[in-house]
């Protein structure tokens, strides 16, 4: 079954005096559970085709499915709350609230519009998912008292604490040194597996890529696998 249907993607930018096309129709498939690795060089569009994929921005032509729906035309209250409702995130800045604890951080997404899960049920499973990712012992620790592999794996947490059907990891391991990058690769991979989530990381880092498995390059406006 497909988690993710792209078909004749395109996003076009016009800045005064040019026409800027970032993807060209792309197309892209990928099945429930699955977990894929884009790779490009900078400026090549993995950013953009990461939030389009997320209902971050929409497309200028072609139709993206996501578990079903057909987001690219959402408006932005629908495409908020299917947000909130199915995919989750991970940055490479990580983007914790200072003022909060790792617990109250991956709690977080509970603010964002409806919440149909009692708060006591999310709480636990936001413990839960801290001791799956090793920060059983930090939840009263502040983002400042965290090292940055700790940080991600906060962020980690909390894209998964609204059971997502998709997570999208934009850069995950960029600011993090190669044995950390290690760690977290295995720890998306062990996620991927156990909560069944289907995961996309767009990364510059070809070993976390190979570490993933099936890997496209985006290139020219267009996803081309790589064969290995």
């Amino acid at each position: 079954m497909a988690m993710i249907e792209v078909a004749g993607l395109a996003k076009v930018y016009e800045t005064p005096g040019e026409t800027v096309r970032v993807l060209e129709g792309l197309e892209l498939e990928v099945g429930a559970g699955e977990a894929v690795a884009i790779i490009g060089p900078s400026g090549s569009g993995k950013t953009t085709l990461l939030n389009l994929l997320g209902t971050l921005d929409r497309p200028s032509d072609g139709s993206i499915r996501i578990a079903g729906h057909d987001v690219a035309g959402y408006a932005a209250a629908a495409a908020s709350r299917f947000r909130n409702r199915s995919l989750g995130f991970v940055f490479q800045q990580h983007h914790l609230l200072p003022q909060l604890n790792v617990l109250e951080n991956v709690l977080v997404p509970r603010l964002a519009g409806t919440w149909e899960e009692a708060a006591a049920d999310t709480e636990r499973r936001a413990r839960d998912l801290l001791l799956k990712v090793g920060l059983a012992p930090r939840l009263e620790h502040l983002p400042w008292q965290l090292s940055g592999g700790e940080k991600l794996r906060v962020g980690v947490a909390r894209a998964l604490v609204n059971r997502p059907s998709l997570l999208l990891a934009d850069e995950p391991t960029g600011l993090l040194d190669p044995t950390a990058t290690e760690r977290v690769a295995d720890l998306l991979l062990q996620l991927n597996r156990e909560e069944g989530v289907t995961m996309i990381v767009v990364t510059h880092n070809t070993a976390l890529a190979r570490k993933i498995g099936r890997t496209f390059e985006l290139l020219h406006g267009k996803l081309k696998e790589v064969t290995r």
